[in-house]
């Protein structure tokens, strides 16, 4: 990381470290969530099923907010529409420490993934546009490993709240604590710039037919096989992540403690599987890539879930199963940019990456669901392994893009 860092411009480190802030905290928000469900489901009398439906709604307004946050960078500068969808999803989460009932949670969480979504697009947009070409891959990867540095700090904070205060209590900590750093990030980010091709807004197509250009002829192809990406990459995901800290303490038997030092070791290989995805991607190409960590992710998951192994086997297998999940979503931005041309790249990027939440919104309450049936494990298992095969099958049908070269790239440097 160190070299491609040195060779950044100060404009390209202020918006690597902005974007990578951003995700951060968008991962601390979401996560936290996930933490929080067994005493969501203590506190609000609902099953497991209704907690995956807290999961889906997020995932589901997530993709609408992706779509459109990737239009409004388009239309009104990458920058701008930042500062709104940061404000968006730290509010929501900490409104979410105040909800009275299943309704009122199922609402802000459903705002919160509108913000959360087009958080993504806008600023991996910006940070494609910023950074070289030859250094695309490596930027956007390790931007993508801030996922892990927020989800570990919901870890620590979910370990931490729920050890000192009483479970009827502690969730709503954890969500109102998701305000705080947001604040930051909206002070950092007064100091960006736009891209010149943002900043420069000459001839500009109306709104909706912003939203409505991904659907052109030229990049009609793009669109569907990164929809079809998008759900794989997410679908596998949620499967896994949603449900992962109920499976260890139900399934497992572990404490609360003993559960964050397993999704500590994911976690780590998280951040790991981020950075080494971004410089594999660059070296080998992102079709190439994508295949790796995709098929490596169908054998680890199944081999995690289902093999007859021990605590300890456990938390060795867990670091493979972090790294390899972690390739597929580092990949996410810098193949989906090069896909498009600068008039609808924020739309395109953030209708490909959200898109497959609408279809993956099912998964996290497939996944309840069929726990009552077959057990939380082996539904875990099933859906992830069938959602990362979709990956593969959307991979090959898609064009080698590494290196291509954005039209402003010069004049951004510059």
């Amino acid at each position: 990381m160190a070299n491609w860092y040195s060779e950044c411009s100060p404009l390209e480190r202020r918006t690597f470290w902005a974007s990578f802030g951003g995700w951060g905290l968008d991962a601390l928000d979401v996560q936290m969530f996930s933490l929080a469900i067994p005493a969501l489901i203590t506190a609000f009398g609902i099953s497991k099923a209704d907690a995956g439906l807290l999961g889906s709604v997020t995932l589901f307004f997530g993709a609408f907010g992706g779509w459109l946050g990737g239009a409004l960078g388009d239309r009104f500068g990458r920058v701008k529409a930042l500062q709104i969808t940061v404000a968006t999803f730290a509010l929501a989460t900490f409104a979410c420490a105040f909800a009275t009932s299943y309704p009122q949670l199922l609402v802000l969480k459903a705002i919160q993934g509108i913000g959360f979504g087009a958080e993504w697009a806008c600023g991996a947009v910006l940070m494609a546009e910023i950074i070289r070409a030859e250094h695309r891959g490596k930027a956007l990867g390790a931007v993508q490993s801030a996922w892990a540095v927020g989800w570990g700090a919901a870890v620590l904070l979910s370990a931490l709240v729920f050890t000192y205060a009483p479970a009827e209590i502690a969730w709503r900590i954890l969500f109102a604590v998701g305000l705080i750093p947001a604040l930051l990030i909206l002070y950092i980010r007064r100091g960006l710039k736009e891209p010149p091709r943002a900043a420069s807004r000459a001839a500009e197509p109306p709104f909706f037919a912003t939203l409505a250009g991904i659907f052109h002829r030229d990049v009609l192809r793009s669109t569907l096989i990164g929809g079809l990406f998008g759900i794989g990459a997410h679908g596998g995901y949620a499967a896994l992540t949603t449900f992962l800290p109920t499976f260890l303490r139900e399934v497992r038997h572990l404490s609360v403690l003993g559960s964050s030092a397993y999704l500590a070791v994911i976690i780590v290989a998280f951040f790991c599987g981020c950075v080494a995805s971004g410089i594999i991607s660059d070296r080998i190409g992102r079709r190439a890539n994508v295949t790796l960590f995709a098929a490596a992710c169908v054998v680890t998951v199944l081999v995690y879930i289902f093999a007859p192994l021990s605590n300890s086997q456990m938390l060795v297998l867990g670091f493979p199963l972090g790294f390899f999940s972690a390739g597929i979503p580092a990949s996410m931005a810098a193949l989906f940019s090069e896909l498009y041309p600068a008039g609808v790249r924020g739309t395109g990027v953030g209708f490909c990456y959200n898109f497959g939440r609408i279809v993956s919104a099912a998964f996290p309450f497939l996944v309840g669901y069929l726990s009552d049936h077959i057990g939380l494990g082996a539904a875990i298992g099933i859906d992830a392994a069938f959602a990362y095969s979709l990956v593969l099958v959307a991979v090959l049908m898609l064009p080698e893009t590494r290196g291509k070269v954005f039209e402003q790239a010069t004049a951004a440097r510059a």
